[in-house]
């Protein structure tokens, strides 16, 4: 059961780095939140009120607190663990719909600042934005993924004044990607979908989920960024790749896997998309629009503690991949990327083209920082992918350079 616990003036309820996994609601008194800025250093404070939770994020990321909670005055906050925090709050829509707010305001912030730091273009309108997106791509020579955003686009702005430019882009787009499938099909071979479904999409097995069902290709945009946002998406199969585009070149933000939501941010807020979304591989999702999103919320208490995790754990990993962005030296920041691999999937083996996207450097720059490694011999590269030889020593090197030329 919760317990009411009494804390004095001065004390500490936990500290940044602890693993904690309560969850706590300020009865009475004052706390105040103390963490740093990941980009400046600078200690920033958050002041609790009575009848406000804290603890939330880490307690359902299961990740160590990121924040150190200090009593200001004699305070008594419940204290509940998260199987209790289901029980009560699960069937309690205004709560989760409110926590799922404040997460995704949280999380948008930390796009905001990645977008600032890879020096993001000013604000352009939408239409001007999808243009963008689909010339991005082009250039990439990923013509299937350009067509979509093109077609996206005359679907939802039919009267665009870009309407001469992207129908040509359009066929342009459509010629190349015939020539270069002709030229690719006798090498490929489809791909089966992955059969395995994880426990967390059991609940989405029934039959009434199937009319929201939709699969798209490899290379297919499942939503365009500066697309209107009015549905989001769960994957059932496959992987998906977020990317921005930052001054007309793509960056990758995340790639998420299956039992995994994404762009639920703009049904939460009623905005523009805020990244592309696109199948690496053939991927099966379930779309639901914004309609029936507070109807699902409130008929499936566990779809929306899911949720709720989600958006902790991406709040975490995107941290974590902003802090990258936020160091200086150059090998500091690439080791830190393999480090990022090794913690969050030690089976994958990154590429030089995926240390290119995180670091947000080109690859030319990225190769010459690699090569450095290489002669240290701390890492192996090969044509496909890279392996550390020991990521211990990885770890204290990227720490050391971090601390001596500053993040």
């Amino acid at each position: 059961m919760p317990k009411a616990m009494q804390y004095t003036k001065g004390s500490i309820i936990y500290f940044s780095g602890d693993k904690d996994e309560r969850i706590f609601i300020l009865q009475r008194g004052m706390i105040i939140l103390t963490c740093t800025d990941i980009e400046t250093g600078v200690p920033v404070t958050e002041h609790i009120k009575e009848g406000e939770f804290f603890g939330v994020k880490s307690a359902l990321g299961h990740f160590p607190r990121e924040e150190t909670a200090t009593v200001v005055t004699d305070s008594i906050a419940i204290a509940m663990t998260v199987p209790e925090f289901e029980k009560l709050f699960s069937g309690n829509k205004q709560v989760i719909i409110k926590m799922l707010k404040v997460f995704s305001n949280q999380l948008r912030a930390i796009h905001r600042k990645t977008e600032s730091i890879l020096h993001s273009s000013t604000e352009i309108d939408q239409e001007s934005g999808m243009v963008a997106v689909a010339k991005s791509f082009y250039e990439d020579e990923q013509y299937k993924s350009c067509g979509d955003v093109c077609n996206k686009l005359l679907q939802r702005f039919p009267n665009t004044r870009f309407k001469s430019e992207v129908i040509k882009l359009l066929g342009d787009a459509d010629r190349r990607k015939k020539m270069k499938d002709t030229r690719t099909r006798q090498h490929s071979e489809a791909l089966e979908p992955d059969a395995v479904v994880p426990n967390a999409l059991k609940q989405f097995s029934l039959p009434a989920f199937s009319r929201f069902a939709k699969t798209y290709e490899s290379g297919s945009v499942i939503i365009s960024e500066y697309e209107p946002g009015d549905c989001f998406y769960l994957i059932q199969t496959g992987q998906v790749q977020l990317v921005k585009c930052v001054n007309g070149a793509k960056k990758n933000l995340d790639i998420l896997m299956p039992s995994e939501f994404f762009v639920e941010m703009a049904i939460l807020q009623n905005s523009p998309r805020s990244a592309t979304c696109v199948a690496i591989d053939q991927v099966e999702v379930l779309e639901f629009s914004k309609e029936n999103f507070e109807l699902l919320i409130s008929g499936n208490p566990q779809i929306a503690l899911m949720l709720l995790k989600l958006f902790c754990k991406r709040i975490y990993d995107q941290k974590r991949r902003f802090k990258i962005l936020c160091i200086n030296d150059l090998q500091a920041r690439i080791g830190d990327v393999l480090l990022m691999f090794d913690e969050m999937n030690p089976s994958q083996n990154p590429t030089i083209q995926d240390l290119s996207h995180w670091v947000g450097l080109p690859m030319d720059t990225v190769r010459d920082e690699v090569n450095k490694f290489v002669e240290k011999r701390k890492i192996e590269v090969f044509d496909s992918y890279i392996i550390v030889n020991n990521i211990v020593d990885l770890r204290r090197t990227v720490d050391q350079r971090a601390q001596q030329r500053g993040l």
